[in-house]
């Protein structure tokens, strides 16, 4: 029997106290890092005063005013209220609310909140999204929210590994998006179920940013998280935000680390890439493949996957002297107040506002059809999003395409869904 680990059982055991630690074994984990936002902070707050229960760490939660902020009505009001009376009762000194606050997958790394070989949990799905950073994150239920809070600790069990090798260098306009869109069209939705997904080969051709989105929809193929070993892109980006890394952070696999299958993911070879309705795996390659005319009535740029500063700059290098196209309604949200304050320095929201675009404070909102963008029944939207499932953005008559900054820019300026090079 194997003795080697992947990446993601060397964090696991580490934060266990355990030398060695094998793919579906159970183990109870110390955790770092326990995020919660407006719709499921409440119900784990809910759960802890149920039970009698107390915060043993402060210091190791966060909580993020995401979904519905400004709040869209009284019951979002209500939601916040709950998490802001909590958060001032535990003294729990990261709480973010409007104003301060963002999108919570793209906020927590700005902040140095994410380290390497760290072990995060939060009660939002696309918490996968911090493995591009060295460590373990995962989402989890509200209710395991709180048992973290009070406890500090979680049971895990240990998911086996899928190997992504990547090859080769992005074409022009080819993003991250375009990279884990691919990837999850060959592993299907359920493809990578409870698995973990490791990056290996030309990662250091990735942008952080890149990889950040990438990790953010690994979930989308079922994974329980994905990981980018710490090279010198990741620590320069760490460092930027105020967070060292030592050697023993950097976090990689052994050799002949037992993976249960390797995708060889060459990147030179992608083409600017769409998910059509109504699953992230239904792709179509532009410029490859024969899509036809498909008109669309909005167009959203931003979320936790595509709302950070090379999203909104990718953007606006399409927008810029253009004008969004009749019958169009194109919504720009930057992922946080950094990202919008760098948006107004670099003159990217007077180009979105100049071609007929609105921007958006830092919210989710349209993402999980939450507002600031619904679709009515028979529309058609081309979002930078995670999820096109029926209904996700609205009316279950409506279709949501998926696409990175470019091909949604595009989209905004012609009216149907188009590679940047048609603008």
């Amino acid at each position: 029997m194997t003795t080697k680990m992947t990446a993601t059982q060397k964090i696991f055991a580490r934060h266990s106290g355990r030398d060695f630690v094998r793919a579906g074994e159970l183990v109870t984990a110390d955790v770092d890092v326990v995020l919660g936002n407006d719709i499921t902070a409440p119900v784990a707050i809910g759960e802890l005063r149920r039970v009698g229960g107390s915060v043993k760490y402060p210091d190791r939660v966060v909580l993020v005013l995401d979904h519905f902020v400004p709040a869209k009505d009284i019951k979002s009001a209500e939601q916040c209220k709950i998490v802001r009376d909590f958060a001032r009762e535990w003294g729990i000194r990261r709480f973010y609310d409007a104003g301060k606050s963002g999108i919570e997958h793209a906020l927590l790394p700005e902040l140095g909140i994410v380290r390497p070989a760290a072990l995060i949990v939060g009660a939002d799905s696309h918490t996968c999204t911090y493995g591009a950073l060295g460590c373990f994150s995962t989402g989890v239920g509200s209710t395991d929210m709180a048992a973290a809070m009070m406890s500090g600790k979680l049971w895990f069990k240990v998911p086996a590994a899928i190997r992504v090798t990547l090859r080769g260098t992005l074409p022009r306009y080819v993003t991250g998006k375009d990279v884990v869109l691919a990837l999850i069209g060959m592993l299907g939705v359920d493809g990578a179920t409870y698995k973990s997904l490791e990056f290996f080969g030309d990662a250091a051709s990735l942008s952080v940013e890149d990889r950040l989105t990438i990790c953010n929809m690994a979930v989308e193929c079922g994974a329980k998280n994905a990981f980018f070993p710490v090279d010198d892109a990741t620590e320069n980006y760490l460092r930027s935000r105020g967070v060292e890394v030592s050697d023993s952070d950097r976090i990689t696999a052994d050799e002949d680390a037992e993976y249960e299958k390797e995708v060889v993911l060459d990147l030179s070879s992608l083409a600017p890439t769409v998910a059509f309705p109504h699953l992230p795996s239904n792709v179509r390659f532009l410029g490859k493949d024969d899509i036809g005319k498909i008109a669309v009535d909005q167009v959203v740029i931003g979320s936790c996957t595509n709302g950070r500063i090379g999203d909104m700059r990718a953007a606006a290098s399409v927008m810029q002297g253009k004008k969004v196209a009749d019958g169009v309604r194109c919504i720009a949200i930057p992922a946080t107040p950094e990202v919008y304050s760098q948006c107004l320095d670099e003159g990217i929201i007077k180009i979105f506002t100049d071609a007929g675009a609105v921007v958006s404070t830092p919210t989710c909102g349209p993402c999980l059809g939450g507002y600031m963008g619904i679709l009515a029944a028979g529309e058609s939207a081309v979002a930078t999003t995670n999820r096109n499932f029926v209904g996700r953005m609205g009316s279950t008559e409506s279709k949501v395409y998926l696409a990175s900054p470019y091909v949604a820019a595009a989209s905004a300026v012609t009216g149907y869904i188009s590679a940047p090079w048609e603008v």
